[in-house]
């Protein structure tokens, strides 16, 4: 054999840089379904269903265009268990005198690849991936030189660069961000009824995957009742259809909105298949672009979900590339308390925490408000390690791939980083959750108390915060006016809520749930 091309479980496009020069007659592809991935963390059983399912159909659609694939099934009798013996395997079995592969979106399976490569005496040919708009050599040089980096710098050199939203160099709708106008929640009555995404019925293989899962994983976290993912690219192309014909006109207006049992609102639930390479992010972004140009979608919610992928996506990656590995480390805040155990379940008084939660566990998703402002604001507030965050969200989420989870989760939601991702730590108290939900008009806490038993836990946890914190955050001049309303609670007051604070701590992080 000529060349063996690796095609890693989040990597399923066919335009990948793997095939360009692919010899059918003299070339084949490895694909390798491994315990050592779907064990290293507990993973939810929609995520590991969604990874093989996505895999097999992928190997289907290549061998029906004539590609040779060698495909280790986890249940295979043969399958070593990790990806550095199943590689040796291959190569002892195939003989290729080249490895191929495009850069990995983690980190340690890069370096995992390398070792195995270097073991078996092969040579390995890591290809940039093509599938981003901004390589990782081109953000370092984006950052050179920079004190701080900042997405609204980054992506507006990307508008430039891509020509996306632009005229006569000028950004669409005179303005570059419309973030302002994507804030609203929604009124006592809620929102008037809204289609959730196409649901995709599991086929033949997605059923015996979701059989094997059962089987192999019955202790891994969430359930299967409801999987209905798109698992290829032409299903992933209708889900972006319906996401632009019935929920993009709205998007960008109630992104930022929660509401009780409405898991996906006007969210396109397309970070999936982006992250899994089923769908190009430049067909999504064109998309969206055409449904404005057409007058089917307004600009702020347009450039709102432009700014998500072009924008945020991308410096996401650029950040992870960049500093890496000594990133996942950080912890400017010196958080040390574990995650909770009701994270895994649900079970707690707590009302926004019980309804993001109990959707992860049915759909494996949660969108970004309540990622970033319900669950991550919840974990910083309590002090939890920052990795150990990062971690649940790989565990939890069906789109979480560690190049994505890591800036996000220890950067912008649990500032771990000191500021890298984001300017500021995004904290505040139960009456964010309230303003922008419904969700604290179903719970037995009152988000305007900080002490007492009736108390939200965010709100007393959020001056605890700003307590003990007050020494890192104090030369950071975005959080002048919340530490000056520390300021005004009088000794008594700040000595109830932390010595409440610790109480909570105590029952939260031990084997009691609030």
């Amino acid at each position: 054999m000529r060349h063996l091309v690796i095609v890693l479980g989040d990597q399923l496009n066919r335009d990948s840089a793997v095939f360009d020069g692919f010899d059918r007659d003299s070339d084949a592809v490895l694909m390798m379904e491994v315990q050592e991935e779907a064990a290293y963390i507990p993973q939810h059983k929609i995520r590991l269903a969604l990874f093989f399912s996505a895999m097999r159909h992928f190997r289907q659609g290549l061998e029906k265009s004539g590609y040779t694939v060698h495909y280790a099934a986890l249940d295979d009798d043969s399958n070593r268990g990790t990806l550095s013996d199943e590689i040796a395997r291959w190569v002892h079995k195939t003989r290729p005198e080249k490895l191929i592969v495009c850069k990995p979106g983690d980190y340690r399976v890069e370096a995992a690849l390398r070792k195995a490569a270097a073991a078996a005496s092969c040579n390995l040919d890591v290809r940039t991936d093509r599938h981003f708009l901004c390589d990782p050599k081109a953000f370092k040089a984006h950052a050179e030189g920079r004190k701080t980096l900042l997405l609204e710098t980054f992506y507006r050199e990307m508008r430039r660069r891509h020509d996306v939203l632009m005229e006569d160099g000028k950004p669409v709708g005179g303005a570059w961000n419309f973030d302002k106008d994507n804030r609203e929640s929604f009124s006592g009555d809620g929102p008037e009824s809204i289609a959730p995404p196409r649901a995709f019925r599991p086929d033949d293989i997605t059923r015996a995957v979701i059989a094997m899962v059962e089987r192999h994983f019955p202790d891994s976290p969430g359930n299967l009742e409801h999987f209905d993912y798109p698992v290829t690219q032409e299903q992933a192309r209708a889900a972006l259809r319906d996401f632009i014909d019935h929920r993009l006109c709205n998007f960008g207006t109630y992104q930022d909105a929660m509401v009780t049992g409405e898991p996906y609102l006007y969210h396109s639930r397309l970070s999936c298949v982006l992250n899994l390479h089923l769908l190009d992010p430049r067909e999504a972004i064109d998309a969206a672009v055409d449904a404005y140009r057409a007058g089917d979608a307004p600009i702020n919610a347009v450039e709102g979900f432009v700014r998500q992928i072009l924008g945020w996506r991308e410096f996401i990656r650029g950040v992870y590339w960049l500093k890496m590995p000594g990133y996942a480390d950080l912890n400017a805040l010196d958080a040390d308390l574990p995650v909770p155990a009701f994270f895994w379940t649900g079970e707690t008084e707590m009302n926004c925490v019980r309804q993001s939660i109990g959707q992860l566990v049915d759909h494996a998703y949660a969108h970004h408000i309540q990622r970033l402002m319900v669950l991550g604001l919840f974990a910083l507030l309590l002090g939890v390690r920052p990795y150990d965050v990062h971690r649940w969200h790989m565990s939890m989420y069906a789109d979480a791939v560690d190049w994505v989870s890591l800036p996000n989760v220890l950067g912008m939601s649990q500032y771990g980083d000191g500021g890298i991702v984001g300017s500021k730590p995004y904290c505040a108290s139960g009456n964010y959750v309230n303003k922008m939900s419904d969700y604290c008009a179903g719970c037995r806490f009152d988000p305007k108390l900080a002490t007492g038993d009736d108390a939200c836990p965010f709100t007393t946890l959020y001056w605890d915060f700003l307590s003990r914190n007050r020494e890192r955050i104090q030369g950071n001049r975005r959080m002048g006016f919340q530490l000056k309303n520390l300021d005004r609670k009088d000794d008594a007051e700040r000595r109830a809520i932390i010595q409440r604070a610790k109480a909570l701590k105590a029952r939260m992080t031990g084997e009691t749930y609030l």
